[in-house]
């Protein structure tokens, strides 16, 4: 039978509760456990596709084409098991079922009420992940945090299987430190235990939360006032690598205290591996910057997977990096802030998006990066503004744009899809989830992948014109990746620069820490020769 463990926080959101999620699920899978998680969002959209990425960070595109939130990628990242839609459960989906079955007439006239109906219904949610892959442990972290009103449902349910399962409760809460007088603060996380012991749930560990590692005394007044022996509580700490999080904690005998009070087999932890690719992030190599030009700048969570990547491929190729965030909005009004960021970076990313804001700061960006022949990286949004690009400035195409920004157009090279045209609801409707894409030989597409054919995760609604894919191509433009059909270009690329490629796929979500995704590894190499080649001129 599955064992169970939820992760809940307290204090403040994003406290860290998925990354020591994740720690956990990576320290079972190094003792040979089999590992699957579920990600609860209370809010009531039905998934994370229609939130604005300023709200909720990132949307993390699954293989069945769910769009999902962004701790499902840090659980990719960790364990490099592929999540699905059923990872995430939100308020809509639970609600979206119990009402149906209540047109339906399945509940026999009954109530409807929230107990027993609608946390039967979470329980059957949480049942079928661990029926999913027949998972030793599943991993239930409920987002937000204790005594969100959103929240009392999932608590509810989470208590009842309590009863019903061999359950374990795993409570991560901030502890200030004040560095004027040197003293860590608990009675936050006093509140936030009592918060939770409210719903009925005692935690069986507490994960503090804090800049630093707490101190034995702090540790003992935590235990004392969580009902718990010092043994259960543990310290997340800073770190300027994430990965060594899941290092820390079984270090501290997280993995021991989880196997003891779960009846598992203690068997080591065989973390060797996790530990080498650790040692890789702390590299002491050259220093290479990319410039990332986006619109959503202000929040780095909106491109987290982006980031992972790019930290992926430099710790692969033995270098230090160092993001420069450009906002496109700022580079429009010609920012000479924004505009020195672009010219400082040995290379330039820009990333998926939507919508005409900070579209024009976008292709700017790509103008600069082709006519320098800097290294250059689209992806998704960037594919297409970088064909926006170079119609307009080598086709000579005045006006050339996409429709989603000028519906009149002279040139729409890019185009919405013709199966979107009748679509009318927003939330599920793009092209989603891994499709295969086509590589042709010969090219850095092919060389980068060393495969004719792959699989990557797709989200948008629009793709290059094939009405104009003749003229693209007759002016240089590389078509090195199409879908099966030869209809949808997938990857462009220009062979007479250094490294200029785009792929309307999103390639980050499937980088991992010791195997970065090759249009990121490509990326950083290029990037790591112009700092060579900038080094060698201050030389002379």
């Amino acid at each position: 039978m599955p064992k169970y463990i939820f992760v809940t926080g307290g204090v403040i959101s994003s406290v860290g509760k998925g990354t020591v999620a994740a720690s956990i699920g990576k320290i079972l899978q190094s003792r040979g456990y089999s590992v699957d998680f579920l990600k609860i969002d209370p809010y009531v959209n039905v998934d994370a596709g229609t939130l604005n990425p300023y709200s909720h960070g990132e949307v993390f595109v699954t293989d069945d084409g769910g769009e999902t939130d962004l701790d499902l990628g840090w659980y990719e990242r960790f364990l490099d098991v592929p999540m699905s839609r059923l990872n995430n459960l939100t308020t809509g989906q639970v609600f979206q079922e119990v009402i149906r079955r209540e047109r339906a007439g399945e509940y026999l006239g009954q109530c409807v009420q929230i107990v027993t109906h609608v946390t039967d219904e979470i329980k059957r949610r949480i049942r079928l992940v661990a029926e999913r892959r027949g998972a030793d442990i599943i991993i239930v972290e409920i987002g937000g945090t204790v005594g969100d009103i959103e929240a009392q449902p999932f608590y509810e349910a989470a208590r009842q299987m309590k009863l019903e399962e061999e359950t374990l409760f795993v409570h991560v809460s901030l502890v200030i430190y004040l560095k004027t007088t040197g003293e860590f603060k608990t009675k936050a996380l006093q509140h936030s235990v009592n918060e939770l012991r409210r719903t009925g749930i005692q935690p069986d560990i507490i994960v503090a939360r804090s800049e630093r590692i707490i101190d034995e005394p702090t540790r003992r007044k935590i235990a004392l006032f969580g009902t718990l022996p010092k043994e259960a509580v543990f310290c997340s700490y800073d770190t300027d690598v994430i990965y060594e999080v899941p290092l820390i904690l079984d270090q501290q005998g997280l993995g021991d205290y989880i196997a003891k009070h779960l009846s598992l087999r203690n068997v080591q932890s065989d973390l060797a591996e996790w530990r080498r690719i650790v040692e890789t992030f702390k590299s002491n190599g050259p220093l290479v910057k990319i410039a990332v030009c986006g619109k959503y700048t202000a929040l780095t969570d909106s491109y987290i997977s982006i980031k992972e990547a790019l930290k992926h491929a430099s710790a692969y190729q033995n270098a230090r990096l160092e993001i420069l965030w450009v906002d496109a909005e700022k580079v429009e009004r010609d920012s000479i802030e924004e505009f020195s960021k672009l010219e400082e970076a040995h290379g330039i990313l820009v990333p998926g998006g939507f919508g005409r804001r900070g579209s024009e700061g976008k292709i700017i960006a790509i103008n600069l990066a082709r006519t320098q022949d800097k290294p250059f990286l689209g992806i998704c949004f960037g594919l297409q503004m970088a064909v926006v690009e170079f119609s307009r400035n080598v086709l000579g195409l005045k006006g050339a744009n996409s429709t989603e920004h000028d519906q009149d157009t002279p040139h729409p090279v890019i185009d919405l899809m013709p199966e979107q045209r009748q679509t009318e609801q927003k939330g599920g409707t793009m092209r989603l989830g891994s499709l295969p894409v086509v590589i042709r030989k010969g090219t850095l597409a092919y060389k980068l992948y060393e495969s004719e054919l792959i699989h990557q995760r797709h989200r948008h609604r629009y793709e290059v014109n094939p009405a104009y894919h003749q003229k693209l191509t007759g002016a240089g433009l590389v078509f090195s990746g199409l879908s099966p059909d030869g209809r949808r270009v997938e990857i462009i690329e220009l062979p007479s620069k250094k490294y200029f490629i785009a792929t309307q796929y999103h390639p980050e979500f499937k980088s991992r820490p010791g195997k970065p995704e090759p249009v990121f590894r490509g990326l950083i190499a290029a990037a790591l020769a112009e700092v060579k080649i900038k080094d060698v001129q201050v030389k002379v």
